[in-house]
């Protein structure tokens, strides 16, 4: 009966399944959700699983309409799976160049030199404050070598400021995608990434 339930649950969602017989858990049978990495490699992630174990080794009671004790079922969800697989797969998918929404430092500031390091911390905060992930370099090497570490991060935008930047109130934009996007303000660069942003937020698909 639950190997059925499971079914309709899929079927009612649209996916396409296969049944692994003898694959499942020794406490229960679940939907195990694979994902395929750019190589199309298959990982094992998010799993919805019956357990008909736990609730008797608790002793877990409920009373029903029937005025009686009866015994619950457990449902597992796992969202992810294992935490640190799912890293590994989006590691692995994306070959650590990740979109704008993923990656763990979204910005990376570059002052030419240090009598722009002021206006860039300032630039710093401001950005840190609208929930970015920026990152500073106010080190006195050489700003091609500054360039070089952020690239070789893989960090999707850099922002290079120097005396002309500041003059207009902006910054230079590198995208690690697109190139060279010119000067912008704070205001110009969100409206830029605001797309790319929004690619990081949760869909909820529900099934009747």
């Amino acid at each position: 009966m639950a190997t059925e339930v499971l079914k309709k649950a899929v079927v009612a969602a649209g996916l396409e399944y296969e049944i692994d017989d003898g694959g499942g858990a020794f406490y229960g049978p679940k939907i195990d959700l694979k994902l395929y990495d750019s190589l199309g490699r298959e990982w094992q992630c998010s799993t919805i699983q019956f357990d008909f174990n736990l609730p008797e080794r608790f002793k877990m009671k409920y009373v029903e309409s029937d005025g009686k004790n009866h015994m619950p079922v457990v449902v597992h969800r796992a969202l992810f799976g294992s935490i640190e697989r799912f890293f590994a797969l989006l590691i692995e998918h994306y070959k650590g160049d990740f979109p704008l929404w993923y990656a763990p430092v979204q910005f990376a500031i570059i002052p030419i030199n240090q009598s722009h390091n002021n206006y860039c911390n300032r630039l710093e905060v401001d950005m840190k404050k609208l929930g970015l992930r920026v990152e500073a370099d106010y080190t006195e090497i050489n700003m091609r070598e500054k360039i070089k570490r952020f690239e070789n991060q893989k960090i999707p935008y850099m922002l290079v400021v120097g005396d002309k930047d500041i003059g207009a109130g902006g910054f230079s934009v590198r995208s690690r995608r697109d190139g060279n996007l010119g000067v912008m303000n704070l205001d110009a660069l969100i409206e830029h990434i605001k797309d790319d942003l929004e690619q990081g937020k949760p869909k909820y698909i529900f099934a009747e």
